[in-house]
């Protein structure tokens, strides 16, 4: 704990101190607990689709081996051309909104190519699409948690740290005046009595 003066400028210091620890304080436990909320919120968002993913590419290896030409198809026919997020706010965090993907296909003989490789391609556009799609909402988890353990921390500062460190400050001064104002006025009967005693001797020796 850090040395204070035990003045009364000080006390009213240690007062405003005080007041707006604890009404910033709710403030912060309110901003802490959305942000585990959407936290929770985006994790279970992003199981759901990386379960669409796995769901998906199960699907497909079930629907080209129908065809016996799983060879035909290769994963590099469909390549990310561009990436379209937006900007969104959480908590007073920005954070990344996936809105889409470009792709691009690579060239293949019409003609020696089975006809089912465009309903492949598409498919694998939107599988390429979900994992770009979780990818965002994993980076979307990590700015968030990063504000929560600062947030976590200030919380923690002002409940754990500060506030009492203030309260007690203020009790340590109110005690210090109170015993200054006692003093003073038993120095100030102690005055009073000597000169009355002054007063009085010098009466008797008039007399």
């Amino acid at each position: 704990m850090a040395k204070i003066k035990l003045t009364k400028n000080e006390q009213k210091v240690q007062k405003d101190a005080l007041k707006m620890y604890k009404r910033y304080l709710p403030t912060l436990t309110l901003k802490k607990q959305q942000l585990q909320t959407e936290i929770r919120t985006i994790e279970t968002k992003a199981r759901e689709v990386r379960a669409k993913r796995v769901q998906l590419e199960k699907e497909f290896a079930q629907w080209i081996s129908v065809f016996g030409e799983a060879e035909a198809f290769k994963p590099d026919m469909v390549t990310v051309r561009n990436i379209r997020k937006g900007i969104g706010n959480i908590a007073g965090v920005t954070i990344p909104i996936y809105e889409g993907a470009d792709f691009s296909r690579g060239d293949y003989d019409l003609y020696e190519t089975p006809l089912w490789i465009d309903l492949a391609a598409d498919r694998m556009e939107k599988a390429l699409s979900l994992d770009l799609e979780a990818e965002v909402l994993d980076e979307q988890v990590r700015l968030l948690s990063k504000e929560l353990r600062t947030t976590t921390q200030r919380v923690n500062l002002f409940e754990k740290v500060k506030i009492p460190e203030t309260k007690a400050n203020i009790k340590k001064i109110s005690v210090y005046l109170g015993d200054e104002q006692v003093a003073a006025v038993v120095r100030s009967k102690i005055s009073k009595k000597k000169l009355q005693t002054a007063s009085d001797a010098k009466k008797e020796a008039d007399e």
